[in-house]
């Protein structure tokens, strides 16, 4: 293809932490110019767990006008051409009552689990999803790569999502362990697949998904292995860098 010529038919979806960014750190100079290069090539989106907030934090602020998609909460806060598209609402969807039980289910089991370090924000309330973290979001670096150590040797996270499912079963909640220290709770159908609903409308030819949560549990799973995207697994923004130079300059 000439350097000229964008493919308008061609969209890649990157999802943001480990696969643009290291977790939850900024993005490197090299990666956004990397981005602005393959926008001179096809269409670029960005599809996170994270609120709009953190991804401005990560992507940096004029991220909605630096690509052609946003999707903060896996799509639930859709951002197009710098335009918001749509805002869906979890506790409009889940009604109070089940809300309440689920919340004061979690605050219960949490202040019964040991570990070596608590901070604050245990439960993030986002437009589309509750995030349940039980060291707390307010935790440093440190404290999080210490939670994250423990959680691999004792499943904490997954052992929490296990009775959740139990508990709430036939409620209509999808669980996703994302990220190093919480997990995401969201109506079914509200996974990273949500976006692929607003991108469908574009005719798209082709659309790729890079992440690095693609194992079933993991929050880039549905979307990694859905039929509408070619699905491409990374462990880092270097391998993501390096796959889409394959894919799209050699």
């Amino acid at each position: 293809m000439s350097g000229a010529a964008v493919d308008t038919r061609t969209l890649c979806l990157f999802d943001v932490d480990g696969t643009l960014t290291a977790a939850r750190q900024r993005v490197t100079p090299n990666m956004t110019e990397f981005l602005e290069k393959l926008r001179t090539r096809l269409r670029v989106g960005v599809v996170g767990g994270s609120d709009l907030c953190k991804i401005k934090e990560q992507l940096g602020d004029d991220v909605i006008q630096r690509v052609d998609y946003v999707f903060a909460e896996n799509g639930l806060v859709a951002y197009k051409n710098g335009q918001l598209l749509a805002v869906q609402s979890i506790q409009e969807h889940m009604g109070e009552e089940l809300l309440q039980d689920f919340i004061n289910f979690c605050l219960n089991y949490m202040a019964n689990i040991k570990l070596p370090k608590k901070r604050g924000t245990f439960i993030e309330f986002r437009n589309g999803m509750l995030n349940i973290c039980p060291v707390g979001r307010s935790c440093t670096k440190e404290e999080r790569n210490e939670f994250y150590e423990l959680d691999k040797k004792e499943k904490i996270r997954e052992t929490f999502v296990s009775i959740l499912r139990e508990e709430f079963k036939g409620k209509g909640l999808t669980f996703s362990i994302g990220g190093q220290i919480s997990f995401d709770v969201f109506p079914d159908g509200w996974d990273k697949r949500f976006c692929l609903g607003f991108v469908e409308k574009d005719n798209y030819s082709t659309i790729h998904f890079f992440g690095d949560k693609t194992k079933p549990g993991g929050n880039d799973y549905e979307i990694y292995s859905d039929p509408r995207t070619i699905g491409h697994e990374v462990s880092c923004p270097e391998e993501t860098q390096q796959l889409c130079q394959q894919l799209f300059f050699s």
